[in-house]
């Protein structure tokens, strides 16, 4: 498990953490000068390669010099567990990450989060809904990323195959994989996560993992396994056992395509210019469509994906509160997205401005596809804001590797999981 402190501008003051580590309730003593110092805490994860923490940190502060910032660092993969524990403990900080909206739920019930309703938002933000609990907001939304089709120009023109031109459904995309797939490259890499074929499934056929109605996966899984057993893509197994990345798939053309959510651009654009990625030429188009009813550039793209946000520790010292909340409010603000979009995070409001700055980033595509399948698209959640939500989740996660490593049909595989859930959910 790994936790560090980290202070925005400079390495903070031990005694400044400690008081962050008893922060537990109101005190009625508490200053309320708008101008005396504040430190409040903010949780992370991976802080040397994810910027977005200590960018919003540094340009919040430069516009608030009482206040200071200090990033606190968890491990990724047991962000939730760690940051639950430390708040039972009284040591949790004053504002959380909201890794996973699948745990919003978990943390407002357990009266760990602050309600924010009285935070001002600008017109335009996406991904608010997602932190709503009986009409009241427990978080603010600050990145909003979604899905989209990663493609390699050089290994399209190289193989004679047309680009994608936002115009592509499913069946444009399987034919394109397979013409594109050679002795040295797949045409496509899928990976492991469910989010690959559920994602689009729930969110182009308008269900939601809470009906527990998974039918409508069906056709999709069925198209995953017909790239898989064609060869066009590498078969799960294979990516499991060997542990595949997707950058490293993508990065060093090993396939031609890529599905996957546009946190990968700013991966992409660093490893390139590191050298850990090969150096070649490539694009961001819209997902493929179910049909032709969402495809085009005259249209408006269906695709999924969830916010992330901030919420504030229930229990945070009262003369704290004031500050946390104007962080949440600058983290949304256009401001803030401008700092993100230099960075190569999508943030959660996008507008012609933050667009450019976007697609600025030294190695950033500037086509206009990759810049209209970036902020043009119906983004649907991937996790319904619910207590059932994670519960569920881990049941379609079975489903996923039951079918994908071959071990069960698909029509096996969801009738086993609609089971489940109404047996273990209700």
């Amino acid at each position: 498990m790994n936790r560090k402190i980290l202070a925005a501008g400079s390495i903070a003051a031990v005694a400044a953490l400690a008081l962050a580590g008893c922060s537990g309730g109101t005190d009625a003593g508490a200053n309320t000068d708008p101008d005396a110092p504040v430190t409040l805490t903010l949780s992370g994860w991976s802080i040397d390669t994810t910027p977005e923490f200590q960018t919003l940190a540094d340009a919040f502060t430069e516009d608030h010099p009482n206040v200071t910032v200090e990033l606190k660092e968890y491990d990724p993969t047991e962000y939730n567990t760690l940051v639950t524990a430390d708040l039972a403990a009284g040591s949790g900080p004053d504002i959380i990450t909201q890794k996973e909206v699948k745990y919003v739920t978990t943390f407002q019930e357990g009266g760990q989060l602050l309600d924010v309703s009285d935070v001002k938002l600008p017109d335009g933000i996406s991904g608010t809904d997602s932190y709503e609990v009986d009409g009241a907001a427990y978080a603010v939304p600050y990145r909003q990323d979604s899905w989209v089709l990663f493609y390699n120009k050089t290994l399209f023109e190289a193989a004679g195959v047309d680009q994608p031109d936002g115009s592509w459904t499913w069946d444009d995309y399987a034919d394109a994989a397979e013409a594109l797939t050679t002795d040295t490259a797949k045409g496509a890499y899928l990976h492991r996560w469910q989010s690959t074929v559920q994602g689009f499934a729930n969110a182009q056929t308008g269900t939601s993992v809470l009906d527990g109605d998974f039918s409508d996966m069906t056709d999709y899984y069925d198209s995953a396994l017909a790239l898989q057993d064609a060869g066009s893509q590498v078969d799960f197994n294979t990516s499991t056992a060997n542990q595949l990345t997707y950058q490293g798939e993508f990065g060093t053309q090993k396939a031609a395509m890529m599905l996957m959510g546009t946190w990968y651009t700013a991966t992409l654009i660093a490893q390139q210019a590191s050298g850990e990625a090969n150096d070649f030429e490539w694009g961001i188009a819209p997902a493929p469509q179910l049909d032709e009813k969402t495809t085009g550039t005259d249209n408006t793209p269906v695709t999924f994906g969830d916010p992330t946000g901030f919420g504030i520790n229930a229990n945070i010292d009262s003369a704290k509160v004031d500050a946390a909340k104007q962080f949440l409010e600058f983290a949304a603000s256009e401001k803030a997205a401008q700092a993100l979009a230099e960075i190569g995070i999508t943030p959660a409001l996008t507008n012609d401005a933050v667009v450019d700055s976007y697609f600025g980033v030294e190695g950033a595509p500037t086509d206009d596809l990759s810049k209209f399948a970036w902020s043009t698209h119906e983004v649907l959640p991937e996790n319904p804001t619910s207590n059932k939500t994670a519960t569920i989740q881990g049941i379609l996660a079975d489903l996923h590797t039951a079918v994908m490593s071959g071990s069960s049909s698909v029509d096996d595989a969801v009738k086993t999981a609609e089971d489940r859930v109404k047996n273990e959910v209700g």
